[in-house]
């Protein structure tokens, strides 16, 4: 059985990203999942001289060792200041350093959402252009518009939107 890797670029307990991530993951049939959360990954804020003197924190290499062992991933990244967040950054700056082709070209689906009418627009165009450096095998994008308008019990309630969803889930899947 393939295994996919699910999470939210974000360390929020309440992360709408974690929930779009999460009802992504649900559906996704015939497949297990693990629905990450960043706050398990928690580190010093990477830098070459704590590389240097420290080497990789266990913290990094456990969440690589997650990634190696993952068949795809959904991910939903959060977006600060038109940006990942600092936690995401700082794990894929970690990550990268123990792995650099980090995403290992294995399927991506790439997501956003915010409670504004942009859904995360600008992240997801930062990581769709950064992503694939690190080998990222991005075969499907979505983004989630007004996330309070759009989201509610779980699950997407514009029917539209989740059409769009399933259509990309079924492209993911395919690429399993």
């Amino acid at each position: 059985m393939k295994h996919i890797i699910a999470f939210a670029g974000s360390n929020s307990s309440t992360s709408i990203n974690k929930q779009l991530a999460t009802y992504a993951s649900q559906l996704v049939e015939g497949v297990s999942t693990t629905v990450l959360d960043l706050n398990d990954f928690e580190m010093p804020i990477y830098s070459s001289d704590r590389e240097q003197a420290h080497g990789f924190p266990e913290q990094a290499v456990n969440f690589v060792n997650h990634l190696k062992k993952a068949d795809g991933f959904i991910i939903a990244l959060a977006e600060h200041n038109g940006a990942y967040t600092t936690a995401f950054k700082n794990i894929f700056d970690w990550a990268s350093r123990v792995e650099q082709k980090t995403f290992l070209n294995k399927p991506l689906l790439l997501m956003t959402t915010s409670p504004g009418a942009r859904g995360g627009a600008s992240v997801l165009e930062l990581a769709a252009d950064r992503f694939p450096r690190h080998d990222a095998n991005i075969v499907a994008e979505f983004s989630l518009p007004s996330f309070y308008d759009n989201f509610s019990e779980g699950k997407i309630s514009n029917d539209a939107l989740n059409t769009e969803l399933l259509n990309k889930v079924k492209l993911f899947k395919e690429s399993l």
